[in-house]
């Protein structure tokens, strides 16, 4: 029988051998599973961005694939253990707790299964509390990537309107003025990535070449300030200047040439940092 694969996504980090427990967990469920990693490196209890980075990558796996994202402040409550079935016919292991947001607004979920841990948890774990990562989700994701478990094997199925999200603002345009979030960061190189789409940047009259006006709030903390050139490439800029481009998703993103906006302008992520942009006057 044909394995799924299987992907990890934690905020573990590899300093210790968390991450290395949940793979000798699935490999014990079938020696045969191919097992890989999205990311270890989610800062720690960020469920926003343990929900961005599943919808950053889910659309270039293959149907059927298991992901399992442990980012679990609640670990030891009564919050659910959950297996969530998208539209596209990928598999999600993760508490409900906020981590299916955009996967949720953006592809779609058609079933949610709560994990019956009478039949799906490690055995001889019962008496471990805070380790559901180990325990509970690499123990039931294996099982599904294996075939051990069809999807009505991980337990009673709920409603989707119990699927728990986070406040997800939307972006906007109006007489060119454009209005957005700043939803997660380029982290290797501190560059901002927006929900503002190229298209509607596009259709508001924003053209390569063009200065613009970016304002970052947070709070209604003015943050930052400042007219940036709109361009394809940072070969456009000198080391050390800002810049307006189009990132891999096709959504408009914010940089320094060689440098990290992130940490120059001390930069965060989530519902509460917006971006503003407007069209400006200013040419160098």
């Amino acid at each position: 029988m044909m394995k799924n694969p299987l992907v990890l996504q934690t905020d573990f980090g590899l300093s210790d051998g968390a991450v290395n427990a949940m793979y000798g967990v699935s490999i014990s469920v079938d020696p045969n599973l191919k097992i890989y990693d999205l990311t270890h490196d989610i800062p720690p209890f960020n469920i926003w961005d343990a929900s961005y980075r599943l919808s950053q990558t889910i659309d270039y796996w293959p149907e059927g694939t298991i992901f399992i994202s442990v980012v679990d402040p609640g670990v030891g409550t009564d919050r659910l253990s959950v297996v969530a079935k998208t539209k596209s016919n990928h598999y999600i292991v993760t508490p409900n707790n906020g981590t299916l947001t955009h996967i949720a607004d953006r592809i779609g979920i058609t079933e949610v299964r709560i994990i019956d841990e009478k039949v799906n948890r490690l055995p001889r774990s019962g008496e471990s509390y805070t380790f559901h990562g180990r325990d509970v989700y690499a123990y039931t994701g294996a099982r599904l990537a294996a075939g051990n478990i069809n999807y009505e094997g991980v337990g009673p199925s709920i409603d989707i309107s119990e699927i728990i999200t986070l406040p997800l603002p939307g972006s906007s345009s109006e007489n060119g003025i454009i209005l957005g979030n700043i939803d997660i960061l380029d982290v290797r190189f501190g560059n901002l990535w927006t929900n503002i789409d190229r298209q509607m940047f596009i259709q508001e009259g924003y053209f390569y070449g063009d200065w613009v006006e970016v304002s970052i709030e947070n709070e209604r903390k003015k943050k930052y300030q400042n007219h940036i050139l709109f361009g394809r490439s940072f070969a456009e800029t000198r080391l050390g200047e800002p810049l307006l481009f189009v990132n891999s998703l096709d959504k408009l993103a914010v940089a320094i040439n060689q440098g990290s906006f992130a940490n120059a302008y001390q930069i965060e992520t989530g519902s509460d940092w917006r971006i503003y942009i407007t069209k400006s006057k200013q040419k160098n």
